[in-house]
């Protein structure tokens, strides 16, 4: 057997990804489930599990305040003069606020699995000026059989934007992916849980939508003309139609019966099917099912706590992977070491008032709180001539290695002096 040279083994590796997609992209894997619900995304958020957990992902993260900040020799401040700090977090492009670019970007990520957006940049000092979200659908990510380069073709005619975009031009978020460079799409991968979920939905409308709706059903042993039956239904409803009338005597003629429809116990399982579906569709996204209207297993002593869990593991993932990829994707390279990107989430980890004014009055007495530090947080304005920049020590506290020298010295033993 002959042994490819290193040069042969490396085009050998990348002959893989020379196809027309990256593995993972959103028409790797078929539409059709097995309950024979073709799942697509647009299809999909027509479950409400699927529309309430995406809807809450991407408003919390679009509203989370987002800053860009200047390392200092000593913590940090905002970098209000760098160009990409109003992009980030006031107007990214000229018809859409922050809000609505990372709620769109958002909703790319947790349906196709990525989210681009296309720098505009200016050719002479080469900032960003704005940043425009792409359709993933019709984006494509090829690795270039000669450069090994990643390239991005973008099928859609838009007025700026070439069909073939450098690497340095597009600002791409993955979501979880196998190779780390193109992400799976999360709906595809949930096709069955969210397929059975639109199949009970629409057996659910089919069962009160196409004749299993009945009331009642009146019977007679003989048949009845047209106007007959007109007739006994009219006198029928008159008599025991409406609340007022329950439990009313009626007196039936002609040998007619009246026989109540009730749904089977077996035919209303969906509803149990619909419920463990709802569950399992926010245990695919990571919410707590009581942030999707599921109290079921809520109660007000663990209600809090799940919804801290909501930000550490949920949130939490989604904002790193967003803070890295706006340093790697729109800061330049000199410029990596000196700013970053960084969402506020303390207004979503402050829990209830008691417990923020207990932690502030820990953090007051023992030193590592100002009064404004405080109001900072609770959003108000600091003290005004400086009144709350002091910070408080305990009068009985000493630095470890002044123990001995503190302590008081023993008295004179003067037994057995005159």
């Amino acid at each position: 057997m002959k042994i490819p040279g290193i040069k042969n083994l490396v085009d050998i590796l990348w002959k893989g990804f020379t196809v027309n997609r990256l593995p993972g992209q959103p028409d790797t894997f078929s539409s059709l489930s097995r309950s024979g619900v073709s799942v697509t995304e647009e299809n999909a958020l027509k479950a409400t599990a699927v529309w309430a957990c995406i809807r809450l992902i991407s408003e919390t993260i679009a509203s989370l305040p987002l800053f860009l900040y200047r390392r200092q020799s000593v913590g940090k401040e905002r970098a209000t003069d760098h160009s990409l700090y109003k992009l980030l977090h006031d107007q990214p492009n000229p018809e859409m606020t922050s809000f609505q670019m990372r709620e769109t970007m958002k909703l790319h990520l947790l349906t196709r699995g990525n989210a681009y957006g296309f720098k505009e940049i200016d050719p002479e000092t080469l900032e960003i000026k704005a940043i425009w979200p792409l359709n993933p659908d019709k984006m494509t990510v090829i690795r270039n059989p000669v450069t090994k380069a990643i390239e991005y073709h973008y099928s859609l005619n838009a007025p700026g934007i070439p069909k073939i975009i450098p690497s340095y031009r597009i600002w791409h978020i993955p979501g979880l992916g196998f190779d780390g460079l193109v992400g799976y799409p999360p709906l595809t991968m949930a096709r069955e849980a969210i397929g059975l979920s639109l199949a009970t939905e629409e057996m659910g409308a089919r069962l009160f939508g196409q004749g299993l709706n009945f009331g009642a059903i009146a019977t007679y042993p003989s048949h009845l003309s047209k106007e007959a039956r007109e007739s006994y239904k009219k006198d029928i409803k008159e008599k025991a139609e409406g609340l007022g009338k329950a439990f009313d005597l009626i007196v039936l003629e002609d040998g007619a019966k009246i026989e109540k429809i009730t749904i089977p116990p077996n035919d209303a399982q969906f509803l149990e099917t619909r419920k463990f579906q709802r569950v399992e569709i926010a245990s695919f996204f990571h919410v707590p099912p009581h942030m999707i209207g599921d109290l079921e297993r809520a109660t007000f002593s663990n209600i809090e706590e799940q919804s801290l869990e909501f930000v550490v593991y949920t949130i939490r993932p989604w904002l790193v992977r967003w803070e890295q990829s706006i340093k790697r994707s729109l800061l330049m390279p000199w410029e990596q070491d000196e700013y970053f990107a960084e969402f506020q989430v303390d207004g979503l980890l402050r829990g209830n008032i008691e417990s923020r004014y207990r932690a502030y009055a820990i953090g007051r007495n023992w030193g590592w709180y100002s009064a404004d530090d405080i109001r900072e947080l609770e959003n108000m304005n600091p003290l005004p001539n400086g009144q709350g920049r002091t910070y408080m020590a305990p009068q009985n506290m000493i630095p470890a290695d002044q123990f001995n020298n503190s302590l008081p010295k023993p008295p004179a033993n003067n037994q057995g002096k005159e």
